[in-house]
């Protein structure tokens, strides 16, 4: 069949021209729309300008072919074979090419928007400024592709290989890249804003001026990546490798990296407000200064020499935790869940449910947090259940107040300062928690009263694992005998009708405990 026998049986209605071969035919132009091709033979055909929309091409050989402003919206071409073809500003919009062979072919502003290329080969191929918004690339091979400048947002490409493209300023907000292969690439100023990158190999990547916030890294692996200025505000970090990354001035404000492995990673000038600095790998991280400012504008720089940063990136957790005199039970279960619930409603801080540990005896209630900045309300917060509360409060009260009080030779001024407002804050949940204690009645039913009113000892322990005794009854861990002027305490009609003595610990106690606080806001110059 000639191009001449295939015009006239296709205005004629005809439209089944499978298998047909038509190698370095020209067909300029021509209107396919809805024919059946599957199989044809179209090699070093020309096909410019061509409308193939709804064409079924699969398994097609259009080798060398020229599609250059083909219109091959949602045309099949699942398995066909595109090899050094041109498709320059082709329209493949919704377009089927599953597993089809398109290598070192040219789609430079190709559309490609919705189409699905799930497990073709693009190796090689040029796709600089193309738009493949939700494109379908999963299982794709795409190495030493060229997509630089190219739109991708929502695109797909789970598990594909992309080895040493070039993804330079490209756009791939909200793409799926989970377990996929991107060793070497270039993603220097592109936006993965959003992106799932979890479990992928981003080895040697250069990810300088990215976009990454709000991404999740979780799992990946960006040992080598240059990461120069990117923007990981927010990112999913969690045991991702960074080992000898480069951060430099890297944006990581309010990041989650819990388990990362930063070994021999370089951070000097990186935004670390808000990022939590424990349970990390930091051996030989290089790191001269940080910025701790919230906005990440250098107005709180922490300089940090070898032995200060070892300490920086090496915190634990801050924690609260309650000791109760008592064994757990259901009814006790019951209530401190609604009664912390209650709370968080009222003091964001305590989102998450404390961990608990049983023993035949007492029962341990352990709180997390990100910043020792909570520690203190977090303390009063996690003790509010209980019948204990109100000397707690009078006693964190104190040990702030004794602080405050102190002369300025043993504290400096700014420590004082930021006291004071370690204190304001503390008043200020106070006031928060007025309306959850006037609503007490509530959750202490009969059934869990016992619990709620045993003696219970308070301790806190900071990011450098130093622990302060906060409140301790006079009754704990004195169950059936008499304690000075109490009545004697069997777990459930024990009431304390007289102060404790108030025995504060020294200033210097407590400032050795809090002087991470400092550390943690303040700015050296």
């Amino acid at each position: 069949m000639n191009v001449k026998e295939l015009v006239n049986q296709y205005a004629a209605g005809v439209r089944d021209f499978r298998g047909v071969n038509l190698n370095e035919a020209n067909l300029r132009g021509i209107n396919l729309s809805g024919a059946d091709l599957s199989g044809a033979s179209l090699n070093v055909a020309n096909l410019s300008g061509a409308n193939l929309s709804g064409a079924n091409l699969s398994r097609a050989k259009l080798n060398v072919a020229r599609l250059s402003a083909a219109n091959l919206s949602r045309a099949n071409l699942s398995g066909a074979f595109l090899n050094v073809a041109n498709l320059i500003r082709a329209d493949l919009a919704e377009a089927e090419l599953r597993e089809a062979v398109i290598v070192r072919a040219e789609l430079v502003r190709a559309e490609l928007s919705s189409a699905n290329l799930s497990g073709a080969n693009l190796n090689g191929t040029d796709l600089r400024e193309a738009t493949l918004r939700n494109v379908n690339l999963s299982y794709s091979n795409l190495s030493e592709v060229n997509l630089r400048d190219a739109v991708m947002t929502g695109a797909i490409l789970e598990q594909s290989v992309v080895n040493g493209s070039d993804l330079s300023r490209t756009d791939m907000r909200d793409v799926n890249l989970r377990d996929a292969e991107l060793s070497q690439a270039n993603l220097n100023r592109s936006n993965l804003s959003g992106a799932d990158v979890r479990r992928s190999n981003l080895r040697w990547v250069d990810l300088s001026g990215a976009d990454l916030s709000w991404a999740d890294l979780s799992d990946a692996k960006l040992s080598g990546a240059n990461l120069i200025g990117s923007d990981l505000s927010h990112a999913n970090l969690v045991n991702t490798s960074l080992v000898h990354a480069d951060l430099t001035q890297a944006r990581l404000i309010e990041a989650e990296w819990v388990g990362a492995d930063l070994t021999g990673a370089t951070l000097t000038g990186a935004k670390l407000y808000g990022v939590p600095r424990f349970g990390l790998k930091t051996e030989g991280v290089a790191c001269h200064w940080v910025d701790l400012s919230p906005g990440g504008d250098r107005s709180q720089i922490y300089r940090l020499t070898p032995e200060k940063a070892k300490r920086f990136f090496n915190q634990t957790l801050p924690t609260v935790q309650v000791i109760i005199d008592a064994p757990y039970t259901l009814p006790a279960n019951l209530a401190l869940a609604a009664y912390y619930e209650r709370i968080g409603e009222v003091y964001a801080p305590l989102k998450q449910p404390p961990s608990v540990e049983v023993s035949s005896r007492r029962t341990y209630l352990t709180f997390k947090t990100d910043t020792n900045q909570h520690i203190f309300a977090l303390a009063y917060c996690a003790v509010l259940p209980f019948r204990d509360s109100s000397a707690t409060e009078h006693y964190l009260m104190a040990v702030l107040e004794q602080l405050q009080s102190a002369q300025f030779d043993t504290i400096g001024v700014r420590e004082h300062s930021q006291i004071r407002s370690i204190l304001a804050n503390l008043k200020s949940v106070y006031e928060q928690i007025k309306i959850v204690k006037k609503e007490a009645a509530v959750f202490q039913t009969e059934a869990a009263k016992p619990f709620l009113q045993a003696p219970t000892h308070t301790i806190l322990t900071n990011s450098s694992n130093k622990t302060l005794d906060i409140y301790l009854h006079p009754a704990f861990g004195r169950r059936g005998r008499k304690v000075s002027a109490l009545t004697t305490y069997d777990g459930v009609d024990f009431h304390l009708n007289v102060k404790p003595e108030l025995i504060l610990p020294p200033v210097k106690t407590v400032l050795q405990f809090i002087q991470d606080f400092f550390d943690e806001i303040k700015q050296v110059v």
